[in-house]
């Protein structure tokens, strides 16, 4: 079997789909921390059964397969899918990634752990914590009068001092707080007492309830500009590169146990006099602390992090407000204090991913009313409203969370993730239901681990640039990855601001954390403040790849997925793979995003990957040969009936990656037999391009495609359904 041809592209897409709507319920292990990116783990797993398995992918994927003695390398393992997702199926494997907190994630996720244990230590923890500052999240119910309400969420606005008055004023983007969606009645704020008024017209509100003046949708402050309400003065209130704008609490979301059976909707309310004492509180516990963990760091410059810079935020610990310094420097003495290694490297990675939503960059969704984590677009996004979660978190009494952000959130995930690795399972629909299917005899790890009793498999996970890897020439069974898209997500800058706070928590035992930031000269993404350009990324990209090359068998798959908006970022891949000295005998589309992701949504963006696979020797149906852009309209067109028997349209966006994934095997099957890995990068992307445009290019064949193809739309919501197709049969030509 190769995938090739055996790869069914609707029965995975469909998978795929399904799995990248909600993918911690599909693949747990993502819960065990924040990566960027992750492609389904139901692809990799139907790549590796295509490639190995006994029989058809529909037939294996739903039953425990044994693939021991198969090596299985991936370079750049990010979050670790395909790795995980080949240990799992039995295989050795080795992880290599330039990023130490990639290296750490990998490993918390792989190394079992004992979960009575850990759940001992995290019950503990969170026991303490309540102990400790639990009155900080509670807050006095208007409804029933009770003290004992427990805050979900407090909101925060951005306030700037007046340039030319010296006032403080606010910076209101919008007056309202929540949608009516989750709640009966939209919820305002009203710009001129700062009460709060349900409305159910959000586009006239009317007038407040407590002072009588007209409530507003939008507020002053847009384009980083806002008028002064004392002297009338226009103030830009960006660039305030002396000290991050200060905040002040306007309204609070909460929970109350109480009176909850009465009460119908969620809790609002203006904050109290008692709420702002404890933010009062908070300053002097912060002062009394002689903190061991917070991280006093400079944030270096960079393409995201220069954000930072402009908003005044100078140091990681400016993130934070004080009530949030205080629970996470006594979240870490407490970790610090577990005896258990393993307990106290899963708690420490857990605090290190509840960083993502314990900071004051976070916003709070007023649709879905919850709390957004930082990293929600990918990047560093500084708003005028923040939300800050309650840290400990509100555990319900049989189980679950109420609100988002906290402690008791985090252990729950992580939990679920763990448990997975011991007894993975799939999910099959069948008339219209979920069905979980346990996969007996699987399992994700290093070693034994004590529920199965197979042979242990090797596990070999590397922190270093892969292309100076340590392995045998000819001894690696296939290579499956995800590579960096260039010039996409800035890995380092973002996860320094977990790295940071890790490192002072775990780093004196680990030579991993030796640096003082993730940031590597060597690191595959575009980065214009470090001048990293697109020959970096194709020199980087093509040493990594022919060191792969050099490591596989005679004929073992260099596998991987790739999109990207631009035509001209396929000439890296189209280069890499041919310096490498293979050829590339497959491009198959899947999905990989989902349409709703907060950092596409409403964007041309596809959610398309290409698979593209390489060989040093194999063969390739006769018909993915072509040389018009008619012929490759017509695999196009394959592609696209495919896609929409998993129950996927594809978008304008959609098509244009695929037809880019054609074009790049295409330029890499004709160049092949007399390309020259010496010349300079430049010449050999001039090559690609140079052979692209012959095979017609991008408006050449989106010209050969039928009406029906070419007039999707450019943004679309999609269905799903359950019917599926294989690939036929077909001739092949050897290479």
């Amino acid at each position: 079997m190769t995938i090739e041809r055996s790869f069914d592209v609707s029965f995975v897409a469909e998978l795929a789909l399904r799995e990248k709507q909600i993918q911690q319920v599909y693949r747990p292990t993502i819960a065990v921390h924040k990566w960027f990116a992750r492609r389904p783990g139901t692809l990799f797993r139907g790549l590796l059964l295509s490639e190995f398995g006994k029989g058809p992918v529909a037939d294996t994927f739903f039953r425990a397969n044994d693939l021991q003695g198969l090596l299985v390398v991936d370079p750049f393992m990010g979050g670790g899918t395909p790795l995980i997702e080949a240990n799992r199926l039995g295989c050795d494997v080795v992880g290599c990634d330039i990023n130490p907190m990639a290296h750490w994630i990998v490993r918390q996720t792989i190394e079992h752990l004992d979960l009575v244990s850990y759940q001992n230590a995290a019950k503990q923890l969170i026991q303490t914590l309540e102990q400790e500052i639990g009155s900080l999240y509670r807050t006095t119910c208007v409804e029933c009068g009770s003290d004992d309400a427990q805050v979900k969420y407090f909101l925060w606005v951005k306030v700037k001092v007046c340039t030319y008055c010296k006032s403080d004023f606010d910076l209101f983007p919008g007056y309202l707080v929540a949608k009516n969606q989750r709640h009966p009645n939209n919820v305002f704020i009203c710009s001129s007492c700062g009460g709060l008024n349900e409305a159910s017209d959000r586009n006239a509100p009317g007038n407040c309830r407590h002072c009588d003046e007209a409530l507003l949708l939008a507020g002053p402050a847009k384009r980083n500009r806002c008028t002064c309400p004392h002297c009338g003065k226009i103030n830009k209130y960006s660039n305030c590169n002396d000290a991050p704008l200060k905040h002040r609490m306007i309204a609070i979301e909460y929970h109350c146990s109480r009176c909850r059976k009465f009460h119908r909707g969620r809790y609002f309310k203006v904050p109290d006099d008692n709420d702002l004492a404890k933010v009062d509180t908070s300053i002097l516990k912060l002062r009394n602390l002689n903190s061991n963990f917070i991280p006093d760091d400079e944030i270096p410059s960079g393409d995201e992090t220069d954000r930072l810079h402009r908003w005044g935020y100078s140091r990681y610990r400016q993130m934070f407000n004080e009530r949030q310094l205080v629970g996470l420097e006594l979240s870490c003495r407490l970790i610090a204090g577990s005896s258990d290694e393993r307990v106290r490297g899963a708690l420490a990675t857990n605090l290190s991913d509840l960083l993502r939503y314990q900071n004051m960059l976070c916003r709070y969704d007023t649709m879905a009313l919850k709390s957004l984590d930082i990293f929600s677009v990918h990047g560093f996004p500084v708003g005028l409203i923040q939300c800050e979660s309650n840290l400990i978190g509100i555990a319900k009494p049989k189980g679950g969370n109420i609100g988002s952000g906290g402690w008791t959130n985090i252990i729950r995930k992580f939990t679920k993730a763990k448990t997975y690795c011991n007894s993975p399972f799939e999910i099959k629909f069948k008339e219209g239901k979920k069905i979980h299917v346990p996969i007996s005899g699987e399992w994700i790890g290093g070693g034994n681990n004590g529920i199965n009793k197979r042979k242990p498999r090797k596990v070999r996970l590397l922190c270093m640039d892969s292309a100076a890897i340590d392995l045998p020439n000819g001894s690696v069974d296939a290579v499956f990855t995800d590579p960096p898209y260039f010039g996409n997500v800035q890995y380092a800058e973002l996860m320094d601001f977990c790295y940071v706070w890790l490192r002072r928590l775990v780093g004196s035992n680990e030579p991993e954390f030796d640096k003082p930031s993730t940031r590597n000269p060597n690191e595959l993404t575009g980065n214009t403040t470090l001048d990293r350009g697109l020959d970096h990324f194709v020199n980087g990209l093509s040493l990594v790849f022919q060191r792969m090359a050099k490591a596989l068998k005679s004929g073992a798959p260099l596998v991987f997925t790739y999109h990207h908006n631009q035509l001209e970022a396929y000439y890296a891949i189209a280069v890499a793979i041919l310096d490498s000295g293979l050829t590339c005998s497959g491009s198959i589309p899947c999905p990989a995003e989902m349409r709703g992701s907060i950092h596409i949504s409403g964007t041309a963006s596809s959610i398309i990957d290409t698979i593209f696979v390489s060989r040093s020797t194999g063969s390739v149906p006769r018909k993915w040969v072509c040389t018009t852009p008619k012929e490759i309209a017509k695999l196009i067109q394959g592609d696209v009936n495919e896609l929409r028997t998993a129950g996927l349209r594809p978008t304008q966006g959609d098509i244009r990656c695929i037809i880019y994934g054609h074009l790049a095997r295409l330029a890499v099957w004709h160049l092949r037999r007399d390309w020259d890995a010496s010349k300079p990068v430049s010449r050999k992307l001039a090559l690609i391009a140079k052979k692209i445009e012959a095979l017609g290019g991008l408006e050449g064949v989106k010209k050969s495609l039928p009406r029906d193809v070419t007039d999707f739309p450019r943004i679309q919501h999609f269905s799903l359904r359950e019917d599926a197709a294989t690939f036929g049969a077909d001739d092949a030509i050897s290479f």
